[in-house]
């Protein structure tokens, strides 16, 4: 196999549509970050926006910046969502973390006569999201949620599910983006298939949201939850968001009858008269500073257009697979995620027995590289999360030519043997 060298990313960044955007974000110097997947980078327009916000509409303006600045700022990032998922802003609600969206719209769902009462999922979804099936689970005195195993961690066999489906008819909760392997699901197969069989999938977007094009309408999907902290830049804890298609919203209640999803919350009714949309599912005070924290994130993603976006995930995911290929796997690795673009997301995993030490000698960087910061998933994975907004070809270069340095001298075995962390 043809070598690549240095030479050749370097022209490949200077070709790069999007180079232009990695400037709009804080950089550590002589540092790599590969771990957008996990926690996006600081758009340098956050701090100014949140410095704006503490200092002037919360010092000066106090009380009166709700109605000149705060009220309108949930429906303002709704609308961008929307757009960046082929939706309209009446079928998105921002706020609540992943895993609260998540309950209130698995609760509804259990709570409503329009499903079947069985929960399933499977042995790739994010382990929060099955927490949630089997609580909720037990709290409605049903079935343990059915979780499909299959065969390996890269991807779902769709056959099998989709028999599962079919043999157990009710909600299904499915990760778009797997965390470990970055398998994609094919969406629209899946809600057609769950439609025809008496069941609905509540998607989890989380992995996918700001590096896959998606349109929620076109692929009929019905429901969903996801985060803005990954690959939309908002922040450590930014407030995630739900979908709820406007044909079943009627059928929903939030669990939570909190006073911002009343139909007039300032009205101080003492009954609770829920809104007529999405907007039910509010619940208390919105975090303004959270939510001002992920605007910037969110334009970002809207100026470079997530077609772009997507287009360099798959240019560069190919890439750093044919570095990987051509330059470590002969030393115990092996690639855990799809070699299929249509079936990957924006990370790419990696697995080796010493996965974890390797990550730590990596962060630790070298004479010769810069430190690298990867992602380590138990028991042997190591992510390698590509954000196009700031990610350069010389940076995937870099980085395997350090892990194959690493490799090659066996340095992971001066790593001490302590207690494994995730990063």
């Amino acid at each position: 196999m043809k070598k690549i060298n240095l030479e050749e990313a370097l022209k490949l960044d200077k070709l790069d549509p999007l180079s232009r955007f990695k400037k709009y974000f804080v950089h550590t110097k002589n540092e790599i970050y590969l771990n957008g997947n996990s926690l996006g980078k600081l758009p340098k327009k956050t701090a100014l926006a949140i410095h704006e916000t503490v200092q002037n509409q919360w010092g000066k303006g106090l009380i009166r910046s709700w109605n000149k600045n705060w009220l309108d700022l949930s429906i303002q990032l709704e609308k961008k969502i929307a757009s960046l998922l082929g939706t309209r802003n009446y079928e998105i609600k921002v706020g609540d973390s992943t895993s609260v969206n998540l309950y209130q719209i698995i609760h509804a769902l259990l709570s409503s006569n329009s499903v079947t009462k069985n929960l399933l999922t499977d042995s790739l979804n994010f382990p929060s999201d099955i927490y949630v099936l089997e609580g909720l689970g037990s709290h409605f005195k049903i079935p343990k949620p059915l979780i499909v195993k299959y065969s390996g961690n890269i991807s779902a066999e769709i056959n099998l599910l989709k028999n599962e489906i079919k043999n157990n008819p009710g909600i299904v909760c499915l990760s778009l983006v797997t965390y470990k392997s970055s398998w994609v699901y094919p969406l629209k197969e899946l809600n057609d298939f769950a439609a025809k069989h008496n069941s609905i999938i509540v998607w989890d977007l989380s992995h996918a949201v700001g590096v896959i094009d998606i349109d929620l309408i076109k692929t009929n999907t019905l429901l969903a939850v996801g985060c803005t902290y990954k690959f939309l830049n908002g922040g450590p804890g930014s407030p995630g968001f739900l979908y709820i298609h406007s044909s079943i919203q009627s059928k929903l209640n939030n669990p939570i009858q909190g006073w911002f999803g009343h139909q007039s919350p300032f009205l101080f009714d003492d009954s609770y008269i829920p809104a007529s949309n999405v907007k039910k599912f509010a619940s208390g005070t919105p975090g303004i500073l959270s939510m001002v924290g992920m605007e910037t994130g969110l334009d970002l993603t809207l100026d470079a257009t997530i077609k772009l976006i997507r287009k360099k995930s798959i240019s560069q995911s190919k890439f750093l697979i044919s570095l990987i290929q051509r330059e470590i796997l002969s030393y115990g690795f092996s690639i855990e995620s799809p070699l299929k673009s249509s079936e990957r997301g924006s990370h790419i995993t990696i697995s080796h027995p010493k996965a974890w030490r390797i990550c730590k000698k990596l962060q630790e960087g070298s004479s010769n590289f810069p430190k690298i910061i990867s992602d380590f998933r138990p028991e042997k994975y190591i992510r390698l999360g590509i954000a196009p907004l700031y990610t350069s070809y010389e940076d995937l270069w870099k980085t395997t030519m350090h892990i194959r340095e690493i490799a090659i001298n066996k340095s992971y075995k001066t790593v001490e043997k302590i207690k494994q962390t995730l990063t």
